[in-house]
């Protein structure tokens, strides 16, 4: 097809030499002369694709074996110029794609397929398309028509050894409809446990507590026979139940309204029932479900009740959580897990304690309870400290100056991590997160590891916990730590200072006991009382500077409403001795302005967003907190942001709460 243009060249050429001679002569030839360009030039590039197409025919009818074999599959099969326009495509393509349509593009056939995507392919490409009702499969591969075959190379012109994409489509629709009916109807197994039963039936009259069982007995098997389950009861105040996965899709769609159904249950009970339930998707068999069923439940009960777990994998999701933990006056607990400690420390050489980073009150005198036990039980034990703020540096001194304790009674995480050997245990007090942890590479070494704690549990959290104790509904650690004491069967008696440590603990957890208490929270108050603690030099020791008490109003002053019942301010951190827990401090006082529901106070420091989230009864800002990264308790949460300024901090508060609002997850 070249030549017709180098002809044109010579024609143009000759013309040129013609005017020279004799100018008409010329005239009469430059008119031909351009007739023959013009249809040189349409040949070329107007006519070259049919060319191309019939050189392909050619060239396939010339392989009449691949021919056939390629032409009678029952896959349909294409190929096309990196436009997308069809050169050659087989049978099946022909009988299923183009029967009543002449289509020309695969454009026309499957949308999905753009010039972009033709043009970008470097390598075999997939892509899921449809065509009417129909679902397929379509593979693309890269290639020029002298790469296919020999025969074909070998008669295919210079000039048509161009890209092209080699196309196969298989229908894919029954194999779509098989596995998202196998995804439906496989099996999801859970748990449902009564979080309060045994309470429940104490507050009524013995004569109706079989009414009451019936009950809860009826409302739970009614939910799981409308979600096209079956259930059975394995305990008393516990179910197991089988449910097909679309119908686990619907329990999350009503956010498993179970929840709130059995809580309307009153036959004279003084407090309502709620259940915590866990369920376990997605695993390769029924013994993987189960086992994470087994997992979600824990979590649940774990962070107080009320709710709903559902664990996909490693994929954890939360539904209910609105009624906050309940304190349970039975004691049993507590001194099981007093008896199983001691036995751990009857076998141990020494003993590390550690907290949270940036540590408060609660943390450390947590951590002093710890030491005294070990200490009593003629073990050495060590405290993991980092770090002090300036609002913990008083009590932080009152030990460290004293001689009546050990030099060695702090240590830092580095320092640990020497100590450290195969008789040691590692307790973690105040804290159930590893990352929170003032040295989380103890977890990762130690043999055996303990867990005291009152926060919630997420999705993340300490594994291989030899001891675990996590109580949400108690209002401190030391709270926890002061009962083991009581229960621990040696006699330890508190020196004042430990004592101070301990109650101050309780009374900044607590807010000067308003937040988050219950009897036992008076009961340890109490017990820490009569070992000597001082309320007079604890409240000296935890007063705030001038600065301090600044800055607090000034966060107080310049909050924002939001929506009429959420508070949103920032603390400025400017000549504040400790800015997070002036925060939190800000977050308190902020509840104390009538109409606010939550308060949010955010407050930057060593390139770090700390939130300190705060509310009455009405807004569970642990929800709220974990979907920052952090966690709490329903009335007391926090978290902390990197890679964010203040204001985007503050922005994405305001998110939260619209979304809050909006599902009504209060």
């Amino acid at each position: 097809m070249r030549w017709p243009l180098i002809l044109s060249a010579l024609l143009i050429l000759l013309n040129l030499i013609l005017f020279a001679v004799d100018t008409k002569a010329a005239l009469v030839m430059l008119i031909f002369t351009a007739i023959f360009v013009f249809a040189a030039m349409v040949l070329y590039f107007y006519s070259r694709k049919s060319l191309f197409t019939g050189l392909v025919s050619f060239a396939q009818g010339f392989g009449s074996a691949e021919s056939r074999l390629l032409d009678d599959m029952s896959n349909a099969a294409a190929i096309c110029d990196l436009n997308g326009a069809l050169i050659w495509v087989n049978r099946s393509f022909e009988e299923h794609f183009m029967p009543d349509h002449g289509y020309s593009h695969i454009q026309a056939v499957f949308p999905d397929i753009t010039k972009e995507i033709l043009s970008e392919l470097d390598e075999m490409g997939v892509i899921h398309s449809s065509f009417g009702e129909r679902r397929y499969l379509v593979e693309m591969n890269p290639t020029s028509l002298a790469d296919t075959d020999e025969v074909i190379g070998a008669v295919m012109p210079k000039e048509a050894d161009k890209p092209v994409v080699a196309i196969m489509v298989t229908d894919e629709t029954e194999l779509i409809q098989y596995r998202k009916l196998y995804e439906e109807t496989r099996s999801s197994s859970g748990l449902i446990y009564v979080d309060n039963y045994d309470e429940a039936l104490e507050s009524i009259e013995e004569v109706r507590r079989s009414l009451l069982t019936a009950l809860v007995d009826r409302r739970i098997s009614n939910y799981i026979s409308s979600m096209n389950g079956i259930v059975k009861k394995v305990e008393k105040d516990k179910y197991f139940f089988f449910v097909m996965e679309k119908d686990i899709s619907r329990m999350i769609e009503d956010r498993f309204s179970i929840l709130e159904e059995v809580k309307t249950i009153n036959i004279g009970n003084e407090q309502p029932l709620t259940l915590s339930i866990g369920v376990g998707r997605g695993g390769k068999d029924y013994q993987a479900d189960y086992e994470s069923s087994r997992a979600a439940i824990d979590l649940a009960l774990g962070r107080g009740g009320d709710q709903a777990v559902v664990k996909n994998g490693d994929n954890v999701t939360y539904f209910g959580g609105k009624t906050a933990a309940k304190e349970k006056n039975a004691r049993v607990k507590a001194r099981v897990k007093a008896q199983a400690l001691q036995e751990l420390l009857n076998s141990c050489d020494k003993l590390i304690v550690m907290g949270h980073k940036t540590g408060d009150v609660d943390s450390l005198g947590s951590s002093v309870g710890m030491w005294k036990i070990a200490t009593a039980f003629g073990k050495k034990a060590y405290i993991v400290v980092n770090s002090v703020t300036k609002s913990l540096e008083p009590l932080y001194l009152a030990f460290k100056d004293n001689p009546d304790y050990p030099d060695d009674m702090f240590v830092t995480g580095e320092e640990a991590l020497e100590l450290l050997d195969k008789q040691t245990i590692v307790t973690v007090v105040d804290v159930n997160r590893p990352s929170y942890t003032e040295e989380p590479r103890l977890l990762q070494r130690a043999e055996e590891i303990v867990v005291i704690d009152h926060h919630r549990k997420g999705t993340e959290s300490i594994e291989r916990a030899t001891l675990s104790y996590i109580e949400p509904y108690a209002s401190s650690a030391c709270e926890m730590v002061a009962e083991i004491i009581q229960y621990i069967d040696a006699e330890i008696r508190l020196a004042s200072l430990e004592a101070d440590a301990m109650y101050g603990g309780i009374v900044i957890d607590t807010q000067n006991f308003v937040n988050q208490t219950g009897v036992r929270t008076f009961e340890a108050a109490a017990f820490l009382k009569r070992q000597g603690a001082s309320i007079p030099k604890i409240r000296k020791m935890f007063r705030d500077s001038l600065n301090d008490s600044r800055a607090k109003a000034g966060a107080i002053e310049r909050a924002e409403i939001y929506k009429g019942r959420y508070a949103i301010s920032r603390l400025d951190p400017k000549d504040v001795d400790s800015p997070t827990v002036v925060g939190a401090q800000a977050a308190n006082g902020l509840l104390n302005v009538d109409g606010i529901k939550a308060a949010f106070v955010v407050t930057p420091f060593n390139d770090q967003i700390y939130v300190s989230a705060r509310s009455i009864d009405e807004v569970n800002v642990q929800l709220l907190m974990e979907k920052l990264g952090g966690g709490g308790h329903m009335t007391v949460a926090g978290a902390q942001l990197k890679d964010m300024s203040a204001e985007e901090a503050a922005d994405r508060i305001r998110e939260l709460l619209d979304e809050l609002d909006e599902k009504g997850e209060h």
